[in-house]
């Protein structure tokens, strides 16, 4: 945390220096973002553009929550000239009617860059049938592959919004040694070999886009055949971990490509809710992980080799053990913008493994997860979007005393603290739009917030409406979280609409 997070406001496209993502100044950048899934699936497009929220006030909350990073999982069929986008609400999304789901894209890059957001493209399956352990399948070949990354980064090229390409999703082991047919890292062979097809499709790229970053999973297994702890040959028996995320060949098989300073090794993790690995039952859980994440992948960045940007991690934290897990991992990644990079998955509340950030109504934010990333989330900055301003007359708003405050303290380190200011409506009528102020303790100031807009000035923070819930209603409340650098304190003085809050 500290005031290294202010730091985050990225130029121009992105690079590598180290184990550090670099903007093109050179300042270190964290990419702190989320997964927004449905392209790679038979709707060909977002997931949650049939709900009752366009899919501009999507964006926006994430921008609002921190998320400065949209990954996109895509398939091959989308790509396709005759792909069709289904599941869109007609009524709320008209501006998407009739489009196609390139063009869909399109319009989600071009806002969320005017956010300030970035955009990492993700190759997640080769149809929408489903995932596969190689980056080919019998009808959809690496030529395809490869010519669709190139039209993709022609596509984009010359806007840096979009940084870059997340080359195949989760490669992964599948039969069994000596007869395995699953991706293998560094075994040679250039049929199952991931790391020889990440450098071909990766040059690919580069050799239009030289601009673009290259992000490059793990395995699973890096024989690419799975364990079998029943032949009694102990030869098959590797240390394997999850889909995409082993890269403990990596040091020793470093990816190669044409363009320096492109590369960042992107690892996937999971929790109990996805598969309890052996390691979440260790005694000396979860002392044990740290351990665990340095050999698949952590090397990588504490040896500063290149960065790290963990391409998906999540759990639907129903399992006690999955909160202790993701609160060690986010400690892991580091704190402030130094730290590694990061896509949470998932936006989409239809992850049926993990749930998600949001809700079945798309709307609600699931506090549990989002008070563990808060600390670690460097909202965007840097957009063109602008804002609008309305005014209401004074009879909108409830008379003085007509609402109530409860503040709550989550967290607090050296040189920073997070809590929630929750504020209650108690008056008769709606306040529409809703502003609340509250004065902060002497030199602390608003690193993030969460479920309004804030600003600073001096001591004072006004926190407005978002766009997606303008009003307040008689007896509705506001949870206003945020972290602040500076001395912890409670917020005094809070007023909703002008009238005075009691505590």
């Amino acid at each position: 945390m500290g005031t290294e997070q202010v730091a985050s406001a990225a130029t121009g496209y992105l690079r590598t220096s180290g184990n550090k993502i670099v903007d093109s100044a050179g300042n270190p950048v964290r990419l702190t973002g989320i997964n927004w899934f449905g392209m790679e699936t038979d709707n060909k497009t977002f997931h949650g553009l049939w709900s009752n929220r366009t899919w501009k006030q999507q964006l926006d909350q994430m921008a609002q929550l921190g998320y400065n990073t949209l990954r996109v999982p895509f398939s091959n069929d989308a790509l396709k000239p005759d792909a069709k986008a289904s599941g869109v609400n007609d009524f709320v999304n008209p501006d998407l009617v009739g489009l196609s789901p390139l063009q869909i894209l399109d319009k989600v890059i071009g806002y969320a860059g005017g956010k300030g957001m970035r955009v990492i493209l993700d190759r997640h399956r080769p149809t929408s049938a489903g995932q596969s352990a190689l980056w080919y399948t019998a009808t959809v070949p690496e030529s395809t592959w490869i010519e669709d990354w190139k039209a993709l980064a022609r596509r984009y090229a010359g806007n840096p919004t979009v940084i870059g390409a997340d080359l195949h999703n989760e490669p992964h082991a599948e039969g069994t040694n000596p007869d395995a047919t699953g991706a293998c890292w560094g075994c040679g062979d250039t049929a199952r070999d991931w790391r020889l097809a990440a450098e071909r499709a990766g040059n690919a790229i580069l050799s239009v886009q030289p601009d673009w970053l290259i992000f490059v999973e793990g395995v699973s297994c890096p024989s690419g055949g799975l364990s079998n702890v029943w032949d009694n040959d102990p030869s098959n028996d590797e240390d394997c971990g999850w889909w995409g995320g082993n890269l403990s060949k990596a040091g020793e098989f470093p990816v190669r490509l044409s363009v320096p300073n492109r590369l960042v090794y992107s690892p996937h993790e999971y929790a109990t809710s996805v598969y309890r690995q052996k390691w979440f039952d260790a005694p000396e859980y979860p002392a044990n992980m740290p351990a665990i994440w340095d050999k698949y992948w952590g090397y990588l960045y504490k040896n500063n080799t290149a960065p790290i940007m963990m391409g998906e991690f999540g759990s639907t934290l129903a399992d006690p053990k999955d909160k202790v897990w993701l609160e060690n991992l986010m400690a892991y990644t580091g704190s402030g913008v130094n730290g590694m990079s990061f896509t949470y998955w998932s936006w989409n509340p239809n992850s049926g493994d993990t749930g998600g950030i949001v809700g079945d109504d798309w709307t609600t934010v699931n506090q549990a997860k989002q008070s563990i990333l808060q600390p670690y989330l460097i909202p965007p900055t840097g957009g063109t979007t602008t804002t609008t301003t309305t005014t209401t007359t004074k009879t909108d708003q409830p008379p003085p005393g007509a609402c109530r405050a409860a503040w709550k303290q989550d967290n607090a380190w050296q040189g920073g603290f997070q809590g929630s200011l929750t504020v209650t409506n108690t008056g008769a009528s709606a306040v529409t739009p809703w502003k609340v102020v509250f004065t902060l303790p002497a030199g602390a100031t608003i690193a993030s917030g969460w479920n309004g807009t804030f600003s600073q000035s001096g001591t004072t923070v006004t926190v407005t409406a978002p766009s997606y819930s303008p009003s307040l209603p008689a007896g509705g409340s506001v949870a206003l979280g945020f972290t602040a650098n500076g001395p912890s304190g409670a917020p005094t003085g809070v007023t909703l609409g002008g009238a005075a809050c009691g505590v």
